[in-house]
């Protein structure tokens, strides 16, 4: 019995294969999960209808099952019309999950075309595809290891 409270058996599967420095896209409902990917990643999706489920959700799970080490946000390009409404909403509750997690997390963005090219790395083994209907929600984990004990 899983003591954690992710009990997705693919992804549990994923994350057991996977190791330090291995990335993890949560993606967001926008997000083009079937064709930005990397070479290794495992697709799964849990986009059952508009806003279910959520990138918050997901995180929190996954936050439960493995040690993280760095979160991307996908930043906003300046050019972008949503640019000027300043930062996504959804941010906040990112922060608000990471700080809860008690890892000393902070969502760091990373360029709209720097994260496209972060998840087509070879160190990219898993996407889970969401319903979040909130835009600019897609975040990118970097996992860190396990310490002793």
């Amino acid at each position: 019995m899983l003591k954690h409270t992710l009990i997705h058996p693919e992804i549990n599967a994923v994350l057991a294969r996977a190791g330090h420095h291995s990335k993890i896209l949560i993606a967001d409902g926008n997000y083009p999960a079937a064709t930005k990917r990397g070479p290794n990643a495992h697709l799964v999706s849990l986009n059952l209808s508009p806003g279910v489920v959520t990138v918050c959700q997901v995180l929190e799970a996954i936050l439960s099952a493995v040690p993280v080490d760095v979160v991307n946000t996908m930043g906003i390009p300046p050019d972008d019309d949503y640019a000027r409404l300043g930062e996504p909403p959804v941010w906040a509750e990112f922060r608000r999950i990471l700080a809860a997690s008690g890892g000393g997390l902070v969502p760091e963005p990373i360029s709209k075309w720097d994260f496209y090219k972060a998840v087509e790395s070879p160190d990219h083994v898993l996407t889970i595809q969401t319903g979040d209907r909130a835009l600019w929600a897609n975040l990118l984990l970097t996992m860190g290891c396990r310490g002793e004990g």
